[in-house]
């Protein structure tokens, strides 16, 4: 009964900001792990970063350094902000959340990055 709500998605300028947020509702489970996927066209979905409900991330090693995860468990929703972004970073970005019994994803949100 999961379900998962992305937004923030958008055009923004290489080098520039954006920040995307996804909300958690209707979990039976606590969702142990929330996280940001990614996927390009003709590409697979990949890893970008994760965060565990006692904080603990794990990032891509092509946007350590640029982008930031962060959740409140109380809202059950997950955040990435993304800094220096370079057209490389466009993708379809999605919402994930990992319960004990269940992995979610959410629809997706177009991230595009292009001047």
């Amino acid at each position: 009964q999961v379900q998962l709500v992305e937004s923030g998605g958008g055009l923004v300028q290489p080098g520039g900001s954006l920040s995307v947020s996804c909300a958690a509702s209707g979990s039976r489970f606590s969702i142990n792990v929330m996280g940001w996927y990614r996927q390009a066209p003709g590409n697979q979905r990949e890893l970008v970063a994760t965060i565990t409900r006692g904080g603990s991330t794990n990032y891509a090693d092509s946007v350590k350094g640029r982008f930031t995860i962060s959740r409140d468990n109380a809202k059950n929703t997950v955040y990435l902000q993304m800094n220096s972004l370079k057209p490389e970073d466009t993708a379809v970005y999605y919402c994930n959340a990992r319960t004990l019994v269940a992995n979610k994803w959410g629809q997706g949100t177009q991230v595009t990055v292009s001047s």
